[in-house]
């Protein structure tokens, strides 16, 4: 679809078009409305699935919702609640509704509605608002949250995401990524539906622009599926991923995995359970997914890198990084290259746990292999609250070493440990409460908290780049730099 302004069309011409429809004026929606209302005949179509945001860029974002009969789609959107700018329309009769605004102001916010050409309004009121993502490469404040294996409907869930939308009550997101396991326990749209988009549907879906990544249960859906018939899965189904590099970075050519950017940081949403086109996996040396990250973090211009998946390189959770074959395959196979190529931080779910691990670089073995004195860039815990030995974690753009590695998998599902519980890699671990991730970056700095249910932030860290002679000599005295200057 491509955005074209149009002049005010009668009624019946109106009525009669068999193309998408964009950028009208208020006025010309007034009328259009207006004159529209006398064709409300009989039943109409009901919401049973969103609004929710997909594929945001600083200047566009894609709008989708599910009715129960098939409808034709319309979003009318503008700056202020209840005075509408612009629409845009398809005529097509579709369930699965998609809607792509174009020609958006960046960090600008839009109220919008949804409904269809007849005008009926779906869903529209204060609510229902999204804010665009700043330019690619602004130093302001970004605010994303992690989610990892969250929809199997417990009550773990609803406080988790209940402790979230306290949280950013005041310090809105800019966005929210998935690590997996999206919907438990075979990710079919039924399971998608009550434990995913009916519990997130308020204040997260329609606000902010959702970036998953699938996990293994995703795949149960349709768990004889080749790579081509992979898009038939739920999972698929469900989601718009920019695929052909629409919202920066490489493109990747397929809704497995994709890269994009937010402000000045770089994101890769991987893949680490299904296989491509040549039936290689994310670990395999050189897997097409493996060779498209390498291309991709190597054109990467952004200052900040953070790559998510679901299977973690370490964790002795609800899973143990030793003995299962894809677990330990990443590790040996696949970290080095992002570490080589200068990737800050990992996010990843399937253990029901939250682990966190100090800046560290060149562990590919087994737990009993870490070495603290070997493998640490450094040895602070990066709590960067002023206490002993928490400096934030110091990197230099010209020689970006370490990566600090976050298990968050108990946004939903909850609980487990192995014999070697906590690993040797990590600083902090936790196994009887459940959480979410928050990222804040802002300029120079990348700070990373974990929300629990009961709404604590049990665990942090920060982390700085580029940081002058003068400002590494005080930080390492955990001393606090001066923002306000």
């Amino acid at each position: 679809m491509t955005l074209r302004p149009m002049k005010l069309l009668s009624t019946a011409f109106f009525l009669c078009m068999a193309f998408v429809s964009f950028g009208q004026t208020a006025n010309e929606i007034s009328k259009i409305k207006h004159s529209s209302r006398r064709f409300l005949m009989g039943t109409q179509p009901e919401l049973l699935r969103g609004p929710y945001l997909q594929k945001a860029t600083p200047t566009s974002i894609t709008v989708r919702w599910r009715t129960n009969v098939y409808d034709r789609s319309r979003v009318m959107y503008g700056t202020k609640f209840n005075q509408p700018e612009y629409f845009v329309d398809d005529s097509t009769l579709v369930a699965e509704h998609k809607i792509e605004l174009n020609n958006l102001k960046p960090n600008t916010k839009y109220y919008y509605t949804i409904g269809n050409l007849a005008d009926t309004t779906l869903q529209g009121n204060e609510d229902n608002y999204f804010v665009t993502l700043p330019e690619y490469g602004s130093d302001q404040l970004i605010r994303i949250a992690g989610f990892g294996d969250c929809g199997n409907n417990s009550i773990n869930q609803i406080k988790v995401r209940n402790a979230m939308e306290q949280y950013i009550a005041d310090k809105p997101l800019t966005a929210w990524i998935l690590m997996g396991d999206n919907a438990y326990s075979d990710g079919s749209d039924a399971e998608y539906q009550l434990k995913f988009f009916n519990n997130y549907k308020d204040n997260l879906l329609k606000k902010y622009a959702v970036f998953p990544s699938p996990g293994n249960h995703d795949y149960r859906d349709y768990p004889s599926a080749s790579f081509k018939d992979q898009h038939k899965m739920a999972y698929f189904q469900n989601f718009t991923m920019p695929t052909a590099g629409e919202c920066g970075g490489t493109p990747s050519g397929t809704q497995a995995y994709y890269s994009y950017d937010i402000g000045n940081t770089h994101f890769l949403s991987l893949d680490s359970y299904g296989q491509d086109a040549n039936d290689t996996y994310m670990y395999d040396v050189l897997s097409g997914q493996a060779e498209w990250v390498k291309e991709d973090l190597k054109a990467n211009k952004s200052k900040w890198v953070v790559a998510y998946w679901h299977h973690p390189p370490y964790t002795m959770g609800s899973h143990n990084s030793d003995t299962e074959d894809d677990l330990v395959a990443i590790r040996e196979n696949f970290i080095k290259v992002l570490e080589d190529l200068g990737v800050d931080l990992i996010i990843c779910g399937h253990s029901h746990v939250y682990e966190r691990s100090r800046l560290i670089k060149g562990h590919y073995g087994m737990e009993e292999t870490y070495d603290p004195k070997k493998h640490e860039i450094s040895s602070s815990t990066g709590l960067y609250n002023t206490s002993k030995n928490s400096a934030p974690y110091l990197k230099n753009s010209n020689n970006n070493q370490g990566t600090v590695y976050v298990v968050s998998g108990s946004s939903g599902a909850l609980g487990g440990h192995k014999d070697g519980y906590p690993h040797n890699a990590m600083y902090y671990s936790e196994n009887k409460v459940g959480g979410a991730v928050v990222l804040e970056i802002q300029g120079n700095q990348l700070e990373l908290k974990w929300v629990c249910s009961d709404g604590e932030i049990r665990d942090q860290f920060t982390m700085m780049k580029d940081v002058s002679k003068a400002e590494e000599k005080l930080l390492l005295k955990d001393k606090k730099l001066d923002r306000s200057k």
